[in-house]
């Protein structure tokens, strides 16, 4: 802790020299008397015309009063227009609260200092989410405003059990990290090992929600162990489920836990929509998994291993198809997958406008072009166009990752081994998934291990009326959440 000298001249010149000069630090001394008033503010991130309406303007007007020259620090502190006004007595909170928006003044007759809220609006308004498509439902988002986010969480969830924990992670950047959780759900020893766990973060500074993952979870998955959206409506319904959500200043993005894998096949529009409707919908889901995770290493294994179990019709047409390709068939998949997903993520980084030009001329003219010259074979172009469409049902990008890297998995074993390869494969995969544990939840709740009554949303969807429970696979204090017991 340093002291705060009295004098606003010392304190300002302390001030610069601790900046550097910035051209961006404005300060001010206003004379009361025989008493100096010193204002600091940073102008990029303090609105100017708040300190001139609100600090300078007011100074000005209680000017005259005699009773103001008594105590200026004391007058100035009770009587300066706004609604937020902090007193601290430690010059080394200075570049925190300069940065973070805040109007600092100083006199000469007091070792304190006030600090008044002026923030500049740097952040974009409140907008329909870009990374998750929206059919039906809230259409606004998370922005890069913490104030504005735990907003949209409140405005959802009146309730005095919402909580928010605020930690402050980075020695250079202070990022400010809420925990929300209702407090009579949520279980309590969860929360305090989050909340543990964020500060014994010792790292120059985070720039977003992402960075905090692996400190969270050790992830030893290509699927994401950590849920992260930018949808207010479905942190809310995590919330009264019984999760924990992690929100990051100046991030739109907020993380949930425990996430599980069933987790990223639903949407927020399941609980909007009608029940059977979404069934099918979850159903259709769970078939794209398998087709998008299996088809192509089913694919190589029945036509360089597996033969026998083609149909001599269907395997001749693809002999026929295959006749001019100069590669052998698992070079041929892998080949067309690895150009499709740099076709994709080029797609996802090139403007929205070039985007999907970049996506016709390398699917149609591509793709044409390769089979016209004989590099591939035809089927092989209808197997991957195939296997991708399916893949692009699933919107989490740390999903789809997982998805694809688990993919070509299954195209190197069933290359060396055929079907016995690839269930060899399918065995590790199930293993590893299954070994996962979030929080003690583990990863492929609620199917393993099963859970009768958690099978009412998982994956096919009971109507609303008849789901009174949370999961109860994610430790919680009170499985009710309508009708029955309020208790655990």
């Amino acid at each position: 802790m340093e002291k705060i000298i009295k004098s606003a001249k010392k304190n300002i010149e302390k001030v610069k020299k601790l900046y550097g000069n910035s051209s961006d630090l404005t300060t001010r001394i206003i004379k009361l008397g025989k008493i100096n008033v010193g204002i600091i503010f940073m102008e990029s991130s303090s609105a100017a015309l708040t300190v001139s309406e609100h600090i300078i303007k007011s100074i000005n007007m209680i000017e005259n009063d005699k009773k103001i020259f008594e105590s200026v620090f004391d007058n100035l502190k009770n009587r300066i227009f706004n609604s937020q006004v902090i007193t601290i007595n430690d010059f080394e909170k200075f570049p925190y609260f300069l940065s973070a928006g805040f109007t600092i003044i100083i006199t000469d007759d007091s070792d304190e200092a006030i600090v008044m809220e002026t923030r500049l609006p740097l952040d974009r308004g409140v907008t329909e989410s870009s990374s998750e498509p929206i059919l039906r439902g809230p259409k606004d988002s998370f922005t890069e405003s913490h104030a504005k986010n735990l907003g949209l969480i409140r405005k959802r969830i009146k309730d005095k059990n919402l909580w928010f924990d605020e930690v402050k992670i980075g020695r250079r950047t202070q990022t400010r990290v809420n925990i929300a959780y209702i407090n009579d759900i949520a279980d309590k020893k969860e929360v305090n090992y989050i909340k543990k766990t964020l500060k014994n973060i010792d790292i120059d500074g985070i720039l977003d929600s992402g960075n905090l993952r692996e400190y969270l979870i050790n992830e030893k998955s290509a699927f994401p162990q950590v849920q992260s959206t930018e949808r207010p409506d479905l942190v809310c319904q995590s919330l009264l489920n019984g999760k924990i959500a992690i929100i990051v200043e100046n991030s739109p993005f907020v993380l949930l836990v425990p996430a599980v894998f069933i987790d990223f096949t639903h949407t927020p529009e399941d609980y909007y929509q009608k029940p059977l409707n979404i069934s099918l919908t979850r159903i259709l889901k769970f078939i794209s998994l398998l087709i998008t995770l299996f088809t192509p290493a089913i694919y190589i294994a029945i036509t360089t291993f597996d033969q026998v179990v083609v149909p001599n019709e269907l395997l001749i047409s693809l002999a026929v198809q295959r006749e001019s390709v100069p590669f052998p068939t698992s070079l041929e998949i892998i080949l067309l997958m690895t150009i499709f997903e740099i076709l994709r993520e080029s797609d996802i980084r090139m403007p929205s406008n070039m985007g999907t030009a970049m996506s016709i001329v390398g699917a149609l003219v591509l793709g044409s072009a390769a089979v016209d010259a004989g590099i591939v074979s035809p089927i092989a172009v209808i197997v991957v166009a195939f296997t991708s469409i399916c893949s692009l049902i699933f919107t989490d990008i740390d999903f789809m990752n997982g998805i694809r890297f688990w993919r070509f998995i299954f195209i190197i074993f069933a290359s060396f081994l055929g079907l016995i390869g690839l269930v060899v494969a399918v065995m590790i995969f199930i293993i590893k998934l299954a070994s996962l544990e979030n929080f003690g939840v583990s990863y492929l709740s609620p199917f393993s291990p099963f859970n009768i009554s958690a099978q009412k949303d998982a994956l096919v969807r009971f109507s609303t009326p008849n789901i009174f429970k949370r999961p109860s696979y994610i430790k919680i204090k009170n499985y009710f959440k309508q009708g029955g017991s309020h208790e655990k």
